[in-house]
């Protein structure tokens, strides 16, 4: 059988799983800047707060620094999710279309 009779005969869910498959390993450029970018800022903000703990007048800055550097650790899945769902929607829309 060719692939196109193949994807006529698969249900929503396995043509959508097997697109996402397909496809998963690569980012879009935008997801891709955007988990870049908060990958460095945390970076960042953990190496500036590891050095404000050296000193007792900037240890408060420095506490305020690992917090966000924590808070942009649950960002991280959060942006990994956002695509994922994206990826979801364009293939379950192309599958509809396909109808």
């Amino acid at each position: 059988m060719t692939e196109e009779v193949d994807e006529q005969e698969q249900t929503k869910d396995e043509y959508v799983d097997l697109k996402m498959g397909k496809h998963d390993v690569f980012f879009k450029k935008s997801y891709e800047i955007l988990y870049t970018l908060n990958d460095f800022l945390l970076g960042l903000w953990f190496l500036i707060g590891s050095v404000f703990f050296y000193f007792e007048s900037t240890k408060m800055w420095g506490v305020t620094l690992f917090v966000l550097g924590s808070i942009q650790m649950l960002i991280r899945p959060t942006i990994r999710l956002v695509h994922r769902f994206h990826l979801r929607k364009i293939y379950s829309q192309e599958y509809e279309n396909k109808l």
